[in-house]
C-alpha cells in the first residue's frame, strides 16, 4: 500500500522539523553537542505532543556518523538505514509487559551494537509494565553498558515507579501551542495541494487539544470529504462551532435578548459538540474579550460582567460527570445573566463595547438602532421588494448558475481583502448563495446583523461586484430562519415569471446615476 497517512508522512525525521517543545529540542541537542549523554531518559506528557517523535529523532542524532551542530545529517548510512537497524529496538509495552519480555531486554543489552555507536531501547507506554517486570528492569537501568541507552515514554507518569524515576533524566512535554499547529497545517496543505480556509484550519487546532497526531487525522479525513476545508465543512462533520457563535451569544447576553440566546443556544445543542470543548472554548473566548476590555480601558461593568460569566462556566465546568445533563445546566447559567440585577449595563456600555471593536463587526447590534431597520441607503427593502427578488431568483435559478456564482463569489472576496474593503469583506464571509439565476442571487447569513448590513448595502454591493467581475447580479439577503420558512413553503411545481421590480431610490443625483447603471433608467422610479 503506498498511502501514507498524514501524520505518518509528515513524522519529523530531525529536530528541524519537530513542531513544538522548544526547551526540550535544545537540552537534546546541546547533549549531543558536547557529548554529554545519559544512560536513561523519560518522557512523559500528554498523547500527540512528540514524545515518540523526539525519542526517534534523537535516536536517529546520537547514531549519526556525521551530526551538525547535534542534528543528525540524513544522509550517512545509519541514518537512510535507521527504521531497519538492529541497533534501534522499539517495544510497546502495553502488549509486551511481562517478565519475560523485560528479561529479553536485560539479555540483549550485553551485546554489542552491530553498526552504531549506541544500542537504544525506545519503550513506549512504560507505565503499563507489570511491578515484576519493573523489578526486573531497575538494575539494568541503573547501570547498563555503556554503549545503551534506555528512551521510555508515557502518557500516564504517576504509574511509573519512583524508583525508575530517579534513575532517568525526566522530560514534560506540553501540549503543543494552538498556533504553531495552525502554521504546520497550512505547510502541509500547501505541500498536499489541499484547498482550505485559515478559521477551518484554527478550528481543527483548537479540536485537537495540542496533540499534532489528532491535528493532522482531522485534516487528512476532511481532505477526502470535500474540495475544500472550510468551517461549514468542519461543523458538518465534527459538531464544533465558532467564535462567531459565541459572540452571538454573547450580544443576546448584552441586550437581554432572551429569544436570541435561547435560539442560539438550540442551534449549538444541534451541531452535537462535546459539552466539555464548548465550556474550554467559551471560556477562552471570554476570557480574550475581557482583556480585550482592559486593554482598551471599556467600562468595568462590562468586564465584571465578563469576569461572572468566566467564573460560572469554569465551576460549571468542574461539577461536570458523566451523569449530569451538561448542556442543560449551560443553558441555565447563561439564562441567568438576562437582566441580571448585579451587573445591568448601560446603553453608554454597550456603545463603548461596539465603537471600540471589542465584538467584530458581523455580529454588532448598534443600540442607536442605525441597523435594526431594513432601509437602505437606495431602496426600501420592504415585504413586497423581498418577494419579488426571491421569485425572480428562482425564474432560472439551476445548479451550474449556482456553481459558477460560488466561484465568482470567492474571486470576489479575495479582491475585497486585498484591498482592504472590511465594510463588504465581512458581509461576504458570513454569507452563503443558497439560489443563484442568471441574474439574480439569493444569499443566506449566519446572523440577523449580517443579513440587515448586506440589504442596507445591496446597491453598493452590486456596484463593486459589477466593477469587479463585469458581471450584473441583484442580490438579496436573509437570515437562517428566514431562509428554513422559505424552504418550508417552497412550490417546486409552480412556474416563475419575471416580476418588474420597483426600486424607491432617494432623490440624491448620485445614487439615481448609480441604480441606473446596474438596472437601466427605465427599472428606476424616484418618489
Amino acid at each position: 500500500m503506498d498511502y501514507k497517512v498524514l501524520y505518518r508522512k509528515y513524522r519529523p525525521a530531525d529536530f528541524n522539523h519537530l513542531v513544538g517543545q522548544d526547551s526540550i529540542k535544545k537540552i537534546l541537542v546541546n547533549s549531543i553537542i558536547n557529548d554529554k549523554i545519559a544512560h536513561a531518559y523519560i518522557f512523559t506528557g500528554p498523547r500527540g505532543t512528540g514524545k515518540t517523535s523526539t525519542a526517534k529523532i534523537f535516536a536517529r542524532a546520537l547514531n549519526c556518523l556525521n551530526p551538525q551542530n547535534g542534528i543528525s545529517c540524513g544522509e550517512c548510512e545509519n541514518c537512510k538505514n535507521f527504521n531497519q537497524s538492529p541497533d534501534i529496538i522499539e517495544l510497546d509495552a502495553a502488549s509486551n509487559n511481562s517478565v519475560d519480555d523485560i528479561r529479553n531486554i536485560v539479555d540483549s543489552v550485553n551485546i554489542a551494537p552491530t553498526n552504531s555507536k549506541y544500542k537504544i531501547y525506545i519503550i513506549d507506554e512504560v507505565h503499563m509494565l507489570s511491578t515484576s517486570a519493573w523489578n526486573a528492569f531497575l538494575k539494568t537501568l541503573e547501570e547498563p553498558p555503556h554503549n545503551v541507552i534506555f528512551i521510555l515514554a508515557t502518557t500516564e507518569i504517576q504509574k511509573v515507579p519512583i524508583t525508575v524515576l530517579s534513575r532517568c533524566q525526566r522530560f514534560d512535554f506540553q501540549r503543543i501551542d494552538k498556533a504553531e499547529i495552525t502554521e504546520h497545517l497550512k505547510k502541509i496543505c500547501e505541500e498536499e495541494n489541499i484547498k482550505s480556509e485559515d478559521d477551518a484550519l484554527a478550528e481543527i487546532a483548537f479540536l485537537s487539544d495540542g496533540c499534532m497526531r489528532d491535528a493532522l487525522s482531522i485534516l487528512d479525513q476532511l481532505s477526502k470529504i470535500s474540495e475544500e476545508i472550510n468551517i461549514d465543512v468542519l461543523k458538518q462533520n465534527y459538531g464544533t462551532i465558532t467564535n462567531d457563535d459565541i459572540e452571538e451569544l454573547y450580544v443576546a447576553i448584552l441586550h437581554n435578548n432572551l429569544d436570541d440566546l435561547l435560539t442560539k443556544l438550540s442551534d449549538i445543542k444541534k451541531c452535537g459538540i462535546d459539552i466539555k470543548l464548548l465550556l474550554d472554548k467559551m471560556i477562552e473566548y471570554f476570557l480574550n474579550k475581557a482583556i480585550a476590555l482592559k486593554q482598551k480601558n471599556v467600562s468595568n461593568n462590562a468586564f465584571k460582567q465578563l469576569k461572572k460569566i468566566i467564573n460560572s462556566l469554569n465551576d460549571l465546568l468542574g461539577k461536570l460527570n458523566s451523569n449530569s445533563n451538561g448542556f442543560l445546566m449551560l443553558e441555565l447559567e447563561l439564562v441567568s445573566f438576562i437582566n441580571d440585577d448585579e451587573v445591568n449595563l448601560s446603553s453608554r456600555d454597550i456603545n463603548q463595547i461596539i465603537s471600540r471593536e471589542i465584538i467584530s463587526k458581523d455580529t454588532k447590534v448598534d443600540v442607536n438602532e442605525m441597523l435594526t431597520a431594513n432601509d437602505s441607503s437606495y431602496y426600501k427593502v420592504t415585504k413586497e421588494f423581498i418577494d419579488t427578488r426571491i421569485n425572480n431568483t428562482l425564474v432560472s435559478a439551476s445548479k451550474e448558475n449556482k456553481l459558477s456564482f460560488i466561484e465568482s463569489w470567492k474571486e470576489f472576496y479575495t479582491y475585497l481583502d486585498n484591498n482592504d474593503l472590511k465594510e463588504f469583506k465581512t458581509i461576504l464571509k458570513n454569507s452563503i448563495p443558497q439560489i443563484v439565476s442568471n441574474d439574480y442571487a439569493l444569499l443566506v447569513t449566519k446572523s440577523e446583523s449580517t443579513k440587515i448590513i448586506g440589504n442596507k448595502k445591496l446597491h453598493e454591493l452590486e456596484i463593486q461586484f459589477k466593477k469587479v467581475l463585469n458581471k450584473e447580479y441583484k442580490f438579496l439577503f436573509l437570515n437562517e430562519q428566514e431562509w428554513k420558512n422559505f424552504l418550508s413553503t417552497y412550490d417546486k411545481d409552480k412556474k416563475y415569471e419575471l416580476i418588474d421590480e420597483t426600486i424607491y431610490i432617494n432623490k440624491d443625483d448620485n445614487s439615481c446615476q448609480l441604480a441606473e447603471s446596474i438596472f437601466g433608467s427605465n427599472n428606476v422610479n424616484m418618489e
